[in-house]
């Protein structure tokens, strides 16, 4: 089921695709449902959507969605949006880059009420944009965006895995994320190299006691930053006494010749915790 009013006000406006922006729109109908199926948007929800694109998605939210606000950074988009959102009375756009607005500004636009973002993200701007809505505010109550399939695979691996490393335990710290469906490239126009997959970060930061989230940080960074060394190694490098680490590995039982990738986002806050 195609997005017939999206698709003819494309056409009508002569808009041509901007791969500065990272543009891949999507006009199937029953994709974009499932999106906000997937996102668990109903009638007592505020919405913020990243990227209005022609509007298709926007559509589908504000059926859904109590409140709407959607960022659009192109400015060349604004009569499509105007065709396309008519009648959406709960829908406020902002033509600004959501990556460079403050998240006070942010917060102020729901009135300090919990929000939900979704977003089919630009993959240029996926994990910085999804980490400042994990870092930078209590406010988010769950993140569903669409992103590269391999991207996908990362956020939601397991240790021990090639796909897990340093996102993957930062993430889940502060959220329980899932692969909600995987989306084939054809479904996007212009069609891109990749296919793509829908995560869901369910935001929940009462499952680990974690004493310094800065801490912990630098002990996943440290841990991926060479994968063939060893997790001694490697925190040694970065700065952390030698012998200390060991002490600390030796009371958790886990051996001096683990590697990062071995540990769960559980070990690493238990060493991020002693490892001052």
């Amino acid at each position: 089921m195609q997005n017939k009013k999206t698709n003819e006000s494309i056409k009508d406006n002569s808009f041509r695709f901007n791969k500065q922006f990272g543009q891949n729109f999507i006009s199937d109908g029953n994709l974009l449902s499932a999106i906000v199926s997937d996102a668990g948007v109903t009638e007592i929800d505020n919405v913020l959507e990243i990227g209005a694109g022609a509007g298709a998605l926007t559509q589908k939210l504000s059926e859904k969605a109590k409140k709407v606000v959607s960022f659009e950074i192109d400015n060349n988009l604004k009569p499509i949006l105007s065709e396309t959102l008519a009648g959406c009375n709960n829908v406020e756009l902002i033509f600004e880059n959501a990556l460079e607005t403050s998240m006070e500004k942010i917060e102020k636009l729901f009135n300090g009420e919990k929000f939900k973002v979704v977003a089919n993200l630009p993959y240029y701007i996926t994990t910085p944009l999804i980490f400042k809505f994990l870092e930078e505010t209590d406010k988010v109550s769950s993140i569903t965006v669409m992103v590269q399939k391999e991207v996908a695979e990362r956020l939601a691996s397991k240790p021990s895995t090639d796909e897990y490393g340093t996102i993957t335990p930062l993430c889940n710290y502060h959220a329980i994320v899932s692969i909600k469906r995987n989306v084939g490239r054809q479904m996007f126009r212009p069609v891109p190299n990749v296919d793509s997959a829908i995560v869901h970060f369910q935001i929940d930061r009462t499952r680990f006691d974690c004493l310094n989230y800065e801490n912990l940080k630098k002990i996943v960074h440290s841990a991926f930053s060479m994968r063939r060394k060893t997790l001694l190694n490697n925190l040694n490098s970065a700065g952390f006494n030698k012998e200390k680490v060991e002490k600390i590995l030796a009371s958790l039982s886990l051996s001096p010749s683990i590697r990062g990738e071995a540990l769960t986002t559980a070990q690493f806050i238990e060493l991020s915790n002693l490892l001052k």
